[in-house]
């Protein structure tokens, strides 16, 4: 339905296009047949009750053009298999005209990195439905479709003796401390990076306009644009999921791939590698991954649902292995064993959590390159009765390669 942004609003026509969009969204799982177990039902509509909150919160409650902030993610929301180590600071932007100043103190975290984005928005998003377009209106309009225009690590920052620092965003930037914003820049995201959070002494980020813009009431068309973002996000990262699965994920199981072309279609920044791939672990066997990581800043590798978010053991150190917390083998090499429960015959369990597919991931920030990643899969009765030299004999497939953008 057309009309101003601020009659669809008042009249309850941007909210209703919202809810319908909200059901296109819940639809998406019928693309994937009977292949989803029960257990994935569930998760799959709570994951999309996360990405409610998540759109809601960026596109609704921090997206006012006088008052940036930078907010981190709704607590368990996990998109593209969001890193446990790291937190996601994000300030929405309507387009990029206005400047902005971030300043802080990195306390003793090691690693940070700034990056702005774009997505596609139609100058007429708020005076049109969208449900109605489902799926095919992803192409003009998604706001999970983000593509990095400018990033900025803090081995590029100046900091002074106290962990202080201001980087300026601006059309116009400075050529230290500063990041380049587009008249379409949308938004900026600060990856910041832990290696125990228990022993960082916190860091602290605050985004201000530099015209000293003051806060003001919302209007209705904003709460109209509001509406309409949330709701795209949700049917964008539903699609998304559906499409990474069948399109890319899903053609070789247990292997992995870094593809920069997949990784940087979700706003993804260039000071890492992040290969994808999909894990399938029958009922009774064990799948082993192994690698020798590189020289890098950082290195995580995650097992997650085919939603691609962190199983719900993450919160108690399981599901995910990182260079912190690994245990190595005599060579340096990671072995990790993906299973129901503890094979107890060394390397590194990840918890599974009574899952048999799923979407798994290695990323590795500041990295020298990319390793050579192997998989196999064998009976846990085997492993349990011969221990680790049951794969000796297993059948080993190998991945790795690197695909540039």
């Amino acid at each position: 339905m057309q009309g101003s942004a601020h009659e669809r609003l008042v009249k309850g026509e941007a909210w209703d296009d919202f809810c319908e969009t909200l059901k296109v969204a819940g639809r998406v799982i019928e693309g994937f047949g009977d292949e989803p177990s029960d257990q994935e039902r569930a998760e799959w509509y709570r994951y999309l009750t996360r990405m409610i909150r998540n759109g809601l919160e960026r596109m609704v409650e921090n997206c006012e053009v006088d008052r940036p902030r930078l907010r981190d993610a709704p607590w368990r929301q996990s998109i593209n298999v969001q890193s446990p180590d790291q937190d996601h600071l994000m300030c929405e932007f309507v387009d990029g005209s206005h400047e902005y100043r971030i300043t802080g103190n990195r306390g003793t975290l090691p690693y940070f990195v700034m990056a702005t984005w774009t997505a596609p928005q139609p100058e007429d998003l708020a005076r049109r439905d969208w449900a109605s377009e489902g799926v095919a209106g992803l192409a003009a309009f998604n706001p999970t479709d983000l593509t990095t225009t400018a990033f900025l690590s803090s081995r590029e920052i100046d900091f002074d003796a106290q962990g202080n620092f201001e980087v300026v965003l601006s059309q116009s930037p400075p050529a230290r401390n500063g990041i380049a914003l587009e008249p379409r820049t949308t938004g900026v995201l600060i990856r910041t990076v832990f290696r125990d959070r228990t022993a960082t002494d916190p860091p602290r980020f605050e985004i201000a306009r530099l015209d000293g813009a003051q806060p003001r009431p919302i209007e209705p068309a904003e709460m109209a644009e509001g509406l309409a973002k949330a709701g795209q996000i949700v049917l964008g990262y539903a699609e998304l999921v559906r499409a990474w699965w069948f399109d890319r994920l899903a053609q070789r199981p247990n292997t992995v791939d870094f593809s920069e072309a997949t990784y940087l279609s979700n706003g993804g920044v260039l000071d890492r590698l992040h290969g994808f791939g999909s894990w399938n672990k029958p009922a009774g066997q064990v799948l082993a991954i192994r690698f020798t990581p590189p020289e890098c800043e950082h290195w995580i590798l995650q097992v997650c649902n085919r939603w691609q978010e962190n199983l719900d053991v993450y919160e108690d150190g399981q599901g995910y292995l990182t260079k912190f917390t690994a245990r190595a083998e005599a060579d340096g090499s990671i072995l990790a064993l993906l299973a129901d429960r503890d094979p107890g015959v060394g390397g590194n369990w990840l918890d599974t959590f009574e899952h048999a597919a799923g979407v798994f991931s290695l990323r590795l920030i500041q990295t020298a390159g990319a390793p050579i990643v192997e998989a196999c899969l064998v009976d846990a009765s085997l492993l349990g009765a011969e221990g680790i030299q049951a794969l000796a004999r297993a059948e080993w497939l190998e991945s790795g390669g690197v695909e540039s953008a």
